[in-house]
């Protein structure tokens, strides 16, 4: 089993800053994806952004590309996700999301193509 713990969230006015850690624990060695979604009350989850484990090659979604930035210490099994120019419609709970699989590739994953889930931090953003 994989358990991956978020933190990092809480309130921030629009145009400000968060970093988010996801911490992994179990049987890691094996991932290949670790995965950021978001969701707010009554709306679909969505993508966020995706890196390899092993590589650290990333992907991002339109929405957030040049202010938002995935990284991952392995030696600390922890994955982050740096946040900036946070706008008001960002409110959500970010969960942290990881798989073995190797394919579809990082671009073209959905919530479907991943097995293990974090409990989600929430994310507050004041206008």
């Amino acid at each position: 089993q994989v358990q991956l713990v978020e933190s990092g969230g809480g309130l921030v006015q629009a145009g400000g800053s968060l970093r988010l850690s996801c911490a992994a624990s179990g049987r890691i060695f094996s991932l290949y994806a670790v995965g950021w979604f978001r969701q707010a009350p009554g709306k679909e989850r969505e993508f966020v952004a995706a890196i390899s484990w092993s590589g650290g090659r990333s992907y991002y979604a339109d929405s957030v590309k040049g202010r938002f930035t995935i990284s991952r210490d392995n030696a600390k099994n922890t994955v982050y996700l740096q946040m900036n120019s946070l706008k008001p419609e960002e409110t959500a709970v970010y969960y942290c999301a990881a798989d073995r699989k190797t394919y579809p590739p990082l671009g073209a994953r959905g919530p479907n193509d991943y097995d293990y889930w974090g409990q989600g931090t929430q994310v507050t953003v004041s206008s």
